[in-house]
């Protein structure tokens, strides 16, 4: 659909597809971080945790709260990843993607535990999601003017 409308010109309609994509994907982030937050010991549960002791569920849940809590984010930066492609700008895509899992998913999980321990490991991710989001926001907001023409 974007390729069509670039090609027929109409800028317009993909800057729409790009504001319903980005609305789409941060409320089924909203929504998993309701299931996360709502039902975290059922979801635990899934992947054999149904016989730990109390101290590791409790750990469990900490953890995956803590772990996915920037969910909303991270489904934007993900599709903003998928709509630069479809643009053609690959190139923004790759490093936009690649500073989110190398430079900061390498590096804060080293650099944080430093400082907070075993929180800064499960704050890693979060925090890798809120700066690539404000990275993401700044592609965002160049590709709208340009799509806008200005």
């Amino acid at each position: 659909m974007v390729g069509y409308n670039i090609g027929a010109g109409r800028k317009d309609r993909v800057k729409t597809l790009f504001t319903y994509l980005l609305a789409a994907k941060a409320i089924v982030g909203f929504a998993a971080l309701f299931i996360v937050e709502v039902f975290p010991r059922g979801l635990i549960n899934i992947f054999g945790a149904a016989n730990e002791g109390e101290y590791y569920t409790q750990f469990a849940v900490r953890s995956f709260r803590i772990y996915l809590c920037m969910m909303p984010l991270a489904m934007v930066n993900k599709g903003t990843f998928i709509f630069l492609q479809a643009l053609g700008k690959a190139r923004e895509s790759m490093i936009l993607s690649l500073v989110r899992e190398i430079i900061f998913g390498v590096f804060l999980p080293i650099l944080l535990p430093l400082v907070f321990a075993l929180s800064g490991i499960l704050y890693s991710f979060p925090a890798a999601d809120i700066l690539t989001f404000i990275l993401s926001m700044i592609v965002i907001l160049r590709t709208y003017k340009e799509l806008l023409g200005n």
